[in-house]
């Protein structure tokens, strides 16, 4: 066994210790847990990652991990690196990045909202879990945790997955306008995280954000997705919701941190792994991807472990459930292995 499954071991069984806690005991499977092959033709990871979509990318100064899944982020290469473009924008990244400094690539793309992030740039945080209060817990008497998950892709949707295993009622709230892309994208893994939630789509238009705001307020758990200017712009900040309901627990996915410049870049699973040092050196020095955007699985995980605890706690929490911070974390087990 690696040190990596090792560590995704110990993921699952803290994960089954705290479920058990709470409602039924949720037991899976480590490999499993990590796995979109169902769906996807995945590849071996190297410099390039399983789903083909991030590179690892050498800089004037260091590595980088250039993410473009969308075609808008393909589209947006050409005004990240002041040039014009051409057929292959790979080798245009490669020639470029080669001559800039790694600072100077991050910024422009945070500006872009491009998914790029230097190898190892995360350190961990001093604060254990990255649990801030927001109110002063006031412990809901529901007989079932009522859980509103706002979140898309693989992490947010985990975590719920995980929560409504345990016997939580769990309902996903989708934008009419950008619904989850794991749903057509991946339709077997869709099934895996959402299956046991029951589905609301929603416009998230002026006229229907109250009944939100109030659905959001009577949940124990909000698990969200976007960027904190998101919900700022909405009127559903955190702290807002938490004035409402004190013993509210809002877990809060981002690629690299909910609080300050951080919480406005754009982070990925395979790119945030990379932020986290998860990568693994060949003899050349140079780095490479150690599995599928192990990031998003990882921060799942870890997720509903944090916010059951916050839970435990009395609730009036913010999890700050951040990519690039869990993959530092395991690469800190990893290391100490």
């Amino acid at each position: 066994m690696t040190a990596l499954e090792v560590a995704v071991e110990e993921l699952v069984h803290r994960v089954a210790a705290t479920t058990r806690e709470h409602g039924d005991e949720v037991i899976l499977d480590p490999r499993a847990v990590l796995d979109r092959s169902s769906d996807l033709m995945l590849g071996e990871p190297g410099r390039i990652s399983p789903n083909r979509s991030c590179r690892l990318v050498a800089a004037d100064d260091g590595w980088i991990a250039v993410n473009l899944p969308r075609t808008t982020d393909v589209e947006s290469v050409p005004a990240w690196l002041g040039c014009a473009g051409g057929v292959d924008h790979w080798s245009d990244i490669a020639t470029a990045a080669a001559r800039l400094p790694s600072a100077s690539l991050l910024e422009q793309a945070a500006l872009l909202g491009l998914g790029v992030a230097g190898v190892g740039e995360t350190s961990l945080r001093d604060r254990s879990g990255g649990i801030e209060r927001i109110a002063e817990g006031s412990p809901r008497s529901h007989a079932r945790l009522k859980v509103i998950d706002l979140s898309a892709l693989w992490a947010g949707p985990l975590c719920g997955a995980i929560l409504a295993a345990m016997g939580a009622e769990v309902i996903k709230v989708e934008s009419a306008s950008r619904p989850d892309p794991v749903r057509a994208a991946t339709p077997t893994l869709d099934v895996r995280l959402n299956g046991r939630k029951s589905r609301v789509v929603h416009d998230f238009q002026e006229r229907a954000r109250k009944e939100l705001v109030d659905l959001l307020a009577g949940a124990d758990v909000v698990i969200s997705s976007a960027r904190p200017r998101a919900f700022a712009q909405l009127g559903m900040a955190p702290e807002n919701l938490a004035k409402r309901n004190p013993g509210l627990v809002w877990i809060a996915v981002t690629g690299h941190g909910w609080s300050g410049a951080s919480g406005e870049r754009i982070g990925f699973g395979d790119d945030c792994a990379a932020a986290g040092g998860l990568v693994r050196w060949d003899e050349r020095g140079a780095p490479q991807f150690m599995g599928d955007a192990l990031a998003d699985p990882l921060t799942g995980l870890s997720s509903a472990i944090a916010g059951l605890e916050a839970l435990s706690l009395g609730g009036g929490y913010l999890v700050d459930a951040a990519l690039a911070q869990t993959a530092a974390q395991t690469t800190a087990r990893l290391r100490a292995a």
